[in-house]
This record gives C-alpha cells, sequence and structure tokens, in this order.
C-alpha cells in the first residue's frame, strides 16, 4: 500500500499511511487538477483553469499560496519549478488504478474473476458533487468508459458461466445508466443463458417501460426480436396497446 493514497471516486479524500489528511478546498482542487492530467502542466495553464473569475495576477498568486500551502505538509504532494507542476509520483490514485483496470477489461485482458478493487468499477463516479467544467468534462469521459467496461466485464463473465457476478456487473451499469439499452441487452443475455427467461422478460419490461415514460420511445427492434426468441410473448414483448 503507498503511504500517500489519493481518493477522486466517490469523493474526494487524501490519506498518509492510513490517516485522513484534511485539505482546504482550493488545495483540494489544485490536488485534483493535476491528478486528473497525470503529467507536469504550465504553472499559468494551472492557474488561468482553477481561478478563472480573477485577473492573470490574482490567479498567480493564488496559484502560489496554494503551493505554499501545501508545501508544509509533512510529506511532498506536489513537486513544483519554476514553470511547472506536477503531482509527486508514488501517489497512489483511485481514478488512475481503475481507469486502468476498466480498460484492461474492455481489452479482454487477465483475469474473468471479480477483483476486490473492482468495488470503484460498480459504484465510483468521478468527485460527484463537484461542478468545475474541467471535472465535468473528465467525469464524463471516464462515465463512459466505466459503462463499457461493465457491459464487457458482464458479457465476459456470463460467458465462463459465472452468472451471479455477471448479473452483478450489468445491474451496476443499469444503475449507472438506467436508459442505457446496451446494458439492459448484456442482462437479459445473462439470464438467457442462465435459462432464467422470466428475469430476461423482465428486465425487458423494466427497460420498456423506463424508456417510454421518460423518453417517449420504445425498445429497438433487434432487442424485440431477442427477447420474442425466449418463446411466445407477443403481449410482453409488445406491451399494452
Amino acid at each position: 500500500m503507498a503511504d500517500l493514497c489519493l481518493t477522486l471516486l466517490r469523493g474526494f479524500r487524501l490519506e498518509w499511511h492510513g490517516a485522513t489528511v484534511d485539505l482546504p478546498l482550493g488545495s483540494q482542487r489544485l490536488v485534483a487538477f493535476l491528478a486528473l492530467y497525470r503529467r507536469p502542466l504550465q504553472r499559468a495553464f494551472v492557474a488561468g483553469n482553477l481561478w478563472i473569475d480573477g485577473t492573470e495576477e490574482h490567479a498567480n498568486a493564488s496559484l502560489r499560496t496554494t503551493v505554499w500551502r501545501l508545501n508544509q505538509l509533512e510529506f511532498q504532494l506536489v513537486e513544483s519549478s519554476r514553470n511547472q507542476l506536477r503531482l509527486t509520483p508514488g501517489v497512489s490514485v483511485d481514478l488512475h488504478e481503475t481507469d486502468a483496470r476498466a480498460r484492461q477489461v474492455l481489452r479482454h485482458e487477465g483475469s474473468t474473476a471479480l477483483l476486490p478493487s473492482d468495488s470503484l468499477l460498480f459504484e465510483g463516479d468521478l468527485l460527484t458533487d463537484w461542478y468545475d467544467d474541467w471535472v465535468l468534462i473528465d467525469r464524463e469521459r471516464f462515465r463512459q468508459l466505466r459503462l463499457h467496461a461493465l457491459e464487457t466485464l458482464c458479457e465476459d463473465l456470463a460467458a465462463v458461466g459465472s452468472y451471479g457476478f455477471a448479473v452483478e456487473a450489468g445491474m451496476a451499469c443499469v444503475a449507472a445508466e438506467p436508459l442505457r439499452e446496451s446494458a439492459h441487452r448484456a442482462l437479459i443475455n445473462v439470464h438467457r443463458a442462465e435459462g432464467n427467461h422470466g428475469e430476461a422478460i423482465r428486465q425487458y419490461e423494466l427497460y420498456r417501460r423506463l424508456v417510454e415514460e421518460q423518453l417517449g420511445l420504445g425498445p429497438s427492434a433487434s432487442l424485440k426480436q431477442l427477447v420474442e426468441s425466449l418463446g411466445d410473448r407477443d403481449d410482453v414483448v409488445t406491451g399494452a396497446q
């Protein structure tokens, strides 16, 4: 376990040797910004993005003050030079680790079993209570990566007969985006593979009601055909008229 652990999923938290470190909001924003970019950044770029409402002089002064405060900690969290800043190498960042796991899943690499670290893949969204533009962009990037990884994990687990964990992965994807048809399709396929046709039809019905009530749309023709293949259930597949 790393001495310094930075959590960005499910909220900001910094730990040093297992103890939580309290940082002012300005320091949190700087640390999170550097962690998202994962490389040395020009000071002017950092100041201009974090303090956009003031003058350039004010932004640069605020950055210097924030860096000075971070330098008063018992450990080095940010490395700074005259022109650049970066997060100190060796800081464990949950976003980086979960991002790497998601990409591993998408490449169908590694174990097909669930790992302890997959809990963040199942539940973690990036800094959910932050509304800065630079956070919103990366949050959506990670959300899309996470959703695709969960769908792939659902399919891969079902392919090796691990149906319970496959359902768990599929449900996590549906919970993250209830209107995502591909997530419901993955779950329906798990139920079909396990022989639980009633569960497959129930999942289809849940999705059909959601998209009709919230979007005024219906399931795609291909999804209808998938459920129709389970048997002669036109009343279920088409819905009550």
